[in-house]
């Protein structure tokens, strides 16, 4: 099964995905991840997209997205979970991943980011206060 878990920065995807994995077998790939597969990034995309299309639900696949062009690389049938936080806490994720600095034009960039994802269609949408009992439970139908 492949499973796309969605969001913008710093709302807890790793977190979420390190969850699910410890309860599932599956395999993590994030964003761009798919260039390591290959030299020619052409033929690293197709070699991922076969990937993505072949997930079996012996071994899960999860895929993080928070660029939405990585959507167009999902196939149908993929369960996706839209994950959200707050503006502020994300701000304050990010500011920890910056060494506790947040310059003006990054933390302009993550609000006008905020919410791109909230109307997206989806299997699922989770806030902070989930139970990955019940994800798990979501996931395996």
């Amino acid at each position: 099964m492949l499973i796309a878990i969605i969001g913008e920065n710093c709302v807890g995807k790793s977190t979420l995905a390190n969850k699910i994995k410890s309860k599932v077998d599956a395999k993590i790939y994030s964003g761009k991840d798919y260039l390591r597969l290959e030299k020619n990034p052409s033929l690293a995309l197709e070699k991922f997209k076969l990937i993505l299309r072949e997930a079996t639900s012996g071994r899960h696949i999860i895929y993080l997205i928070t660029e939405k062009e990585h959507l167009d690389l999902l196939p149908e049938d993929t369960f996706r979970i839209v994950l959200r936080a707050d503006i502020k806490t994300i701000k304050e994720r990010f500011k920890e991943r910056m060494r506790g600095n947040l310059p003006l034009p990054l933390e302009k960039m993550l609000e006008v980011k905020h919410g791109m994802y909230d109307d997206l269609a989806c299997n699922l949408k989770l806030d902070a206060d989930y139970s990955i009992e019940e994800v798990i439970k979501y996931i395996e139908g």
